[in-house]
């Protein structure tokens, strides 16, 4: 894949005001609703009509993995990205890069931004849909690493989060049966007008028992796509696990390919 917008790379040489105000910029840029060259449906039936060139759409999972120096430190990021094409994985690329400032909470892209892009460099297919492990609309400004990455690409992305970063649940989010999915929308943390809708929890899996549940995904738009449809897309990836099948595979690939190097 190829940068379509150079000036919005992740630059983790700029100070904090620097980021964010990038971040607002690239906000700006992004587009929350679809615009995608295949029928999101197809994804939940692989025997459905395909895409517009006529096979069926590919979906790419990015996650990252993570290593240490002799001093027990993070130092590299291990961006995995895995590319699926109706069910089946038909490429799976990796880069190690430097890391080059620490976690911080709403800048996350510009921590692992460059190493996502590194590895997506690495892919020899085109992906009509970018899916990874973090927010996209679900964001301070608007603007996780979903958003960030798919502006940057100008690519198709959703943002699939483990934890609600900010904004508020429409309603309670314990114990949702399977298939669920509740709004989340702005709230005075994030920058947009109150009580916009910014994403989904979407409950893909659930536990059978009534003495433990499963929390629920926090599926957020990152670009080209609309809330309604990353929530439709996280559902109809999940076949057995929490995680839509291409960011678990990711998250699998990247943890592989980890012991590889350290081995």
């Amino acid at each position: 894949m190829h940068v379509s917008r150079p000036d919005l790379v992740p630059d983790a040489s700029l100070e904090r005001s620097e980021m964010e105000a990038l971040q607002r910029e690239i906000a700006d840029a992004a587009v929350f609703e679809d615009d995608l060259a295949f029928d999101p449906a197809v994804l939940g039936d692989p025997l459905a009509a395909s895409s517009s060139d006529g096979d069926p759409p590919v979906v790419a999972g990015v996650d990252q993995s993570f290593l240490t120096n002799e001093a027990g430190d993070q130092d590299r990021a291990l961006s995995a990205v895995v590319a699926v094409q109706g069910g089946e994985v038909i490429e799976r690329v990796h880069a190690v890069t430097s890391l080059e400032i620490p976690y911080i909470p709403g800048l996350l892209s510009f921590r692992e931004g460059a190493p996502i892009l590194d590895a997506l460099e690495e892919l020899s297919v085109e992906p009509d849909l970018l899916l990874f492990d973090g927010s996209g609309r679900i964001h301070f400004r608007q603007a996780g690493i979903a958003t960030h990455m798919g502006v940057v690409l100008d690519a198709p992305s959703i943002g699939v989060a483990k934890s609600l970063l900010c904004g508020s649940p429409r309603e309670d989010l314990e114990d949702l049966p399977e298939g669920t999915r509740v709004g989340i929308e702005a709230n005075s943390r994030v920058d947009v007008e109150d009580g916009t809708l910014i994403g989904y929890a979407v409950q893909t899996r659930q536990y059978d028992s009534p003495d433990r549940y499963i929390n629920p995904l926090c599926v957020s738009p990152g670009h080209r796509v609309g809330p309604e449809t990353a929530a439709d897309v996280a559902l109809a990836l999940s076949s057995s696990y929490k995680l839509p099948d291409p960011v678990r595979l990711a998250d699998s690939y990247a943890d592989e390919a980890k012991r590889g190097l350290e081995e």
